[in-house]
Parts: structure tokens; C-alpha cells; sequence
């Protein structure tokens, strides 16, 4: 299994490349120190790659910067010295969250969680072919992290997607949500528009668990919902007319 290690500290990315090929199952394929190196590096080889470590202070900013410039579909262990980072590391791919200095013990059980989260697909798939399941042009599954567990979400599964306090949440047919370390716009660049609707800026429905809809206050609409929300499911004026069209449109796979 590939690894890449965005780190400035020289000292450390050569610890840290120690600790990680401890493990025989995985490989530093190469070390960077900057966002502008690791754009151009991820935008070409991003394929070749399972896992990356993230330090998040690097020398010409924080790396976060590069998932502005590359649609960055793997998962992210952050190795940082600073602790206030960790709900922006969610929101970006985040897998896991080490503070330095860290423990080779840290390290290895982050790996094991990575090899954990493989073996669950179907018992049996590499985590290359976990990658091309995430990368699917309609996404069949999604990944949900809490703790120290990573949670199969089965597309078919989720009745909608919202935005809650900047956190996207799967909301599941049976009544519960689960936190997703994607943002809107990119789950609704990999979902069947067929099948799900974006009727606001906080939330995508599949018609799947639309029951009926009423007016609401200046022209929107308000639907009813199979499924329990937080949150009204309501369609923005603007997006009326184009959701009554996809609603009564053809329904693909």
C-alpha cells in the first residue's frame, strides 16, 4: 500500500516514514514539504496512492490549501502539533488526527484502522480496489467515521444528505445519521441525479423518501419525508419548478 507524507520538518517525515514501514504492508512512495509541491504531485499521481499523512503547518501555509486545488478523494491522517484543527481536518478526508510529537504506537494503530476499513469491503478487497469503490462515477458507498471506527454506508441506504453546522450527515432508513467527511458539493457531483435532488443549500433528497409536498412561505415548498430529520426539508423558491420536473421525470439506475 502506497503512502505519501506531506511534512516540512525533514526530521519528522523521516520519523514518521520509519514508523509507518515498520509495517510491511506499506510503502513511502515519496515525502513532500509544501502545498505547491503537493498539488502538482497529487494532480498527476493521486492514483497511485492509498493513504496520506498531512502535517498541517507546512512553509507556505496550512494544507488544507490543497484540497482547493485537488479534488483529493483519499484518506487523511493529520500529524500536527496543534489540537484547535480538528473539525476542519473532518471536513477535509480526514481518517485520523495524531498530535506530535507522536508514538510509533499511534501511528501503527492509525494503520490498522486503514487495513480494518479495507477488509470490510467484502471481507476481502485491497484498499486499491476500496479507492476505485469511493471513486465509482455514481457512488455505490460512503464512509463515516466516529472514533475509532469507520461505518459502511450502503448508497441505497441514505435517504438524504445535510449540511449541519458544517458538517455533512447521511441520514439513514433507519432513523440515523451519520457524519461524512465529504462536502455537499462533492456528494452531489458523485450521486444519480436521477435520484437525488439538491433543494436547498443545506440538503439532497432521493425521491426515494419523498412522501408528498405542501406550499410554504413565499413560494417555497415544504416535503414530507419518509425519513426523521433535524432540519425542514424545504425547496427554495428558485428550485420549484426544476424539482417538480426531476420529481415527475424518469427515474434511471
Amino acid at each position: 500500500m502506497n503512502v505519501l507524507i506531506i511534512e516540512d520538518e525533514i526530521h519528522t517525515a523521516n520519523l514518521l516514514q520509519q514508523f509507518i514501514e515498520l509495517d510491511p504492508e506499506f510503502r513511502v512512495v515519496h515525502k513532500l514539504g509544501s502545498i505547491a509541491e503537493a498539488v502538482v504531485y497529487l494532480a498527476d499521481f493521486q492514483n497511485t496512492i492509498d493513504l496520506l499523512f498531512f502535517d498541517i503547518q507546512l512553509s507556505d501555509g496550512k494544507s488544507f490549501e490543497i484540497f482547493k486545488h485537488v479534488d483529493i478523494t483519499l484518506p487523511v491522517v493529520f500529524c500536527t502539533a496543534y489540537d484547535q484543527y480538528s473539525l476542519e481536518a473532518i471536513k477535509n478526508n480526514g481518517f485520523d488526527y495524531i498530535l506530535k510529537p507522536f508514538e510509533e504506537t499511534e501511528i501503527h494503530e492509525a494503520l490498522q484502522r486503514f487495513k480494518s476499513m479495507a477488509r470490510q469491503f467484502q471481507g476481502k478487497a485491497s484498499p486499491t480496489e476500496v479507492k476505485q469503490i469511493i471513486q465509482d462515477e455514481f457512488q455505490k458507498v460512503f464512509l463515516s467515521y466516529h472514533r475509532d471506527k469507520t461505518k459502511l454506508l450502503q448508497a441505497e441506504e441514505i435517504g438524504l444528505f445535510c449540511l449541519e453546522q458544517e458538517v455533512v450527515y447521511a441520514y439513514t432508513k433507519d432513523n440515523k445519521k451519520h457524519p461524512l467527511l465529504k462536502t455537499l458539493e462533492y456528494i452531489e457531483s458523485v450521486t444519480n441525479p436521477a435520484q437525488y435532488y439538491r433543494i436547498n443549500r443545506q440538503m439532497l433528497v432521493s425521491r426515494r423518501i419523498i412522501r408528498s409536498f405542501s406550499p410554504y412561505f413565499n413560494r417555497k415548498l415544504i416535503l414530507e419525508l419518509a425519513f426523521k430529520t433535524e432540519e425542514k426539508a424545504i425547496v427554495s423558491r428558485l428550485k420549484v419548478s426544476p424539482f417538480k420536473e426531476w420529481l415527475t421525470g424518469p427515474i434511471s439506475e
